[in-house]
């Protein structure tokens, strides 16, 4: 979890199917930690709040160059979609979860990835989350669910309202630890569903 939308949507969710869950929220020395940390401490449902783990793996990333890891000042400087790459991020995600999984006899990772246009990591594909899922289930006893995968940001909105998640204090943004920016690629994806859904909500 990150105390943005989707992971909280997809806590919501889970927990409506009366699912026992672990947290997990990574450190991995992004800028906007802190930012994401205290959002995630007011958006998690309050039954899996004492379950909360923080597992800190940010000196993996501590020599990077990654806007996510320093930040940019947004008055000054141009930052695009390729300056907040981060090499293998979501490979890291994935694989640290199933070592708790499978340590603890967990049998299910999930994880909230959608289907976005805007996403630019080799590892953040259909086609990826496919093979390592298999790879981990193969070679281990933890499968990968990704219940969100096929889905766009709009409807994982759309699920979040039936499921009354505190969907406007979640945070997503990648390039400001104190505001959204607006214009990074979680930010974009966010802005661009709520206003389809205004539009089909006005529509109809």
């Amino acid at each position: 979890m990150s105390g943005g939308l989707d992971s909280t949507t997809l806590a919501y969710e889970l927990l409506e199917q009366n699912k026992s869950i672990l947290p997990v929220f990574l450190d991995y020395g992004q800028h906007f930690k802190e930012k994401e940390l205290n959002s995630l401490l007011k958006v998690i449902p309050q039954k899996i709040k004492p379950y909360l783990r923080v597992v800190n793996i940010k000196d993996i990333y501590k020599n990077s160059s990654s806007r996510m890891i320093i930040e940019p000042n947004l008055w000054m400087e141009n930052v695009n979609s390729d300056d907040l790459y981060l090499p293998y991020r979501n490979l890291l995600f994935l694989t640290i979860a199933s070592s708790i999984a499978q340590s603890e006899d967990i049998t299910k990772v999930y994880a909230a990835f959608i289907n976005s246009n805007h996403a630019k990591e080799i590892d953040c594909s259909k086609e990826f989350f496919d093979k390592l899922g298999v790879l981990l289930n193969d070679y281990g006893s933890v499968e990968i669910c990704l219940p969100y995968r096929d889905l766009s940001k709009a409807e994982v909105i759309q699920r979040g309202i039936r499921l009354n998640v505190p969907m406007a204090i979640t945070y997503s943004c990648q390039a400001n630890s104190e505001v959204p920016c607006g214009v990074c690629p979680n930010c974009v994806d966010r802005e661009n569903a709520i206003s389809f859904i205004s539009t089909v909500n006005v529509d109809n």
